[in-house]
């Protein structure tokens, strides 16, 4: 059996998994109406493994075997899943989903700075150093810290940077460990995830032991649905397109996923919650994503001929 997403343009997929991504922080917040962060986390992740292993069963794929590829396979998991998840829905209990949605786009920029310590034969360029720079910059824009910020959105944006900062670290991670594998996407999304979910547990029991759970209200028909979408698109079906993109375009046109991905999550956060744009916002968030454009080498200066 062959998913239907094989069968679609890979543009469409494209366009899917922007909006999927850009709705998660939308969905996020439906589940925070009744569930704590760790829920969320551990719910979504626990729908996704569910997707995956389905699409596995269906297709006939064979989870990895190697004893090496799970333990990096549990790596990618932590950075990657289990500890973003948490802080990204931590972080919206304290900002918007808007914000969260724009602080998402600077992954390429944490992963540019993880790459260039990391790997010391990616050196730092001047069109890199200058996509840092400029990124930099949006992210002051975007907070608008000539306003200031109380402590609960201070809480609340250093929990989805850590997030950012966590997907900067697994990104060149998966590169050096998982990109040689001879298992296929599918195989390793759904070790990932499962993994991930497994790591959860533990921290849902304990943070459910310590104290009452969070619930600020009854269990809705939003909620349900909010969680539904989080776990079968966000964290299952999102990976199959992602793989078909990379698969069909390359994984350059892949991660151009960036630039529309906030482009969604302003129109939803907007739209279906009644959130407020501040107008630094997106100009902030545009900031960040033309030094996103500089850092990938998708804007060219002619610094030659800007030296005349």
């Amino acid at each position: 059996m062959v998913p239907a997403t094989s069968r679609m343009p890979w543009q469409v997929s494209f366009a899917l998994l922007a909006a999927i991504w850009g709705c998660s922080f939308w969905w996020i917040k439906l589940g925070l109406a009744y569930l704590s962060p760790v829920e969320v986390a551990f719910t979504r992740l626990l729908l996704g493994a569910t997707v995956l292993l389905v699409l596995c069963a269906a297709t006939g794929t064979r989870l990895p075997r190697r004893v090496a590829t799970w333990r990096h396979l549990a790596v990618v998991a932590l950075l990657l899943n289990s500890v973003p998840f948490t802080l990204f829905a931590y972080g919206e209990t304290h900002v918007t989903s808007v914000l969260a949605g724009i602080i998402n786009a600077m992954t390429p920029l944490a992963t540019l700075g993880v790459v260039l310590v990391a790997f010391p034969e990616e050196h730092p360029t001047r069109a890199r150093l200058l996509g840092l720079t400029t990124g930099f910059l949006g992210v002051l824009v975007v907070l608008g810290v000539w306003q200031g910020l109380n402590h609960g959105e201070v809480l609340g944006v250093l929990a989805c940077f850590g997030a950012v900062c966590c997907y900067g670290v697994a990104f060149p991670y998966t590169r050096r460990h998982l990109s040689g594998v001879a298992d296929g996407p599918l195989a390793k999304a759904t070790g990932q995830v499962v993994a991930g979910t497994l790591f959860l547990v533990p921290v849902l029991v304990v943070s459910e032991m310590v104290r009452q759970p969070m619930h600020r209200g009854p269990l809705n028909v939003g909620t349900i649905v909010g969680m539904s979408a989080l776990g079968v698109l966000g964290s299952g079906l999102a990976y199959v397109l992602n793989f078909r993109v990379v698969d069909a375009a390359g994984g350059s046109a892949a991660s151009a996923v960036t630039y529309l991905t906030p482009v969604f999550a302003v129109i939803v956060g907007v739209s279906f919650l009644g959130e407020r744009l501040n107008w630094y916002e997106p100009v902030g968030a545009l900031v960040v994503l033309i030094g996103v454009a500089f850092s990938q080498g998708r804007v060219r200066l002619d610094w030659r001929r800007a030296r005349h």
